[in-house]
């Protein structure tokens, strides 16, 4: 039985795709390369680490290293995040793991300051228990947060569950041993996450009902 469910934040709780995909349009004009043409252009090449992402949609780090293009990055998408909503299904998916006694943690590649500035602007913080972010911004990989806070909190991994929208969920849920769910609904395409050997739903309620098997 599962009786922590691992949440990420952006792509899978906070709908911030549409800025994700605008916002390296931006960049990319910025630096005078093309921008993506679709969302799911976006969707297709988004990866982790996110350097890799950028190198994969053309910026030459020669020109303009990675820590500007990710300052600028942040500059544009924090404030206008400010702005996005939550996923139609996120508080009622929230709400009904509460009721039934699982603890929720919310562990994310954003920068932590960042991360509890976008969460003040939802009341959903008091269903998670902890709240994990990075140090900084370049949002490399959570991995090593996933397992400071498994031993921190002395979690045996059958009971815990991650929920995500990309690869990269997936890898951090195996590299702490934990069973992942993946939604095809944030930065990442379904064809991506198909490749992974996780259970992949359309949406939050597609995870609810598989944790309700768990």
């Amino acid at each position: 039985m599962k009786r922590y469910v691992v949440w990420d934040w952006n792509g899978t709780l906070l709908n911030d795709v549409e800025l994700g995909f605008q916002t390296i349009n931006v960049l990319l004009r910025e630096e005078g390369l093309a921008p993506l043409a679709t969302l799911a252009q976006y969707r297709a090449v988004f990866q982790f680490p996110v350097i890799a992402y950028y190198e994969k949609v053309g910026f030459d780090f020669e020109k303009k290293p990675f820590p500007i293009l990710a300052e600028r990055y942040m500059e544009i998408y924090q404030p206008a995040s400010l702005h996005c909503s939550l996923y139609a299904q996120a508080e009622t998916a929230l709400a009904s793991l509460h009721h039934k006694g699982k603890e929720q943690i919310l562990l994310s590649a954003s920068q932590l300051s960042f991360l509890k500035e976008q969460l003040a602007q939802y009341d959903i913080s008091d269903y998670f228990s902890d709240i994990w972010g990075l140090s900084d911004y370049y949002a490399h990989s959570k991995a090593e947060l996933a397992k400071r806070m498994i031993e921190e909190k002395g979690l045996r991994k059958e009971e815990v569950v991650f929920i995500g929208d990309s690869v990269h969920d997936y890898e951090v849920a195996c590299s702490v041993g934990c069973t992942c769910i993946l939604v095809a609904a944030g930065h990442q395409s379904r064809e991506a996450l198909l490749k992974c050997d996780a259970e992949v739903v359309e949406d939050l309620l597609g995870a609810m009902a598989l944790i309700e098997q768990m």
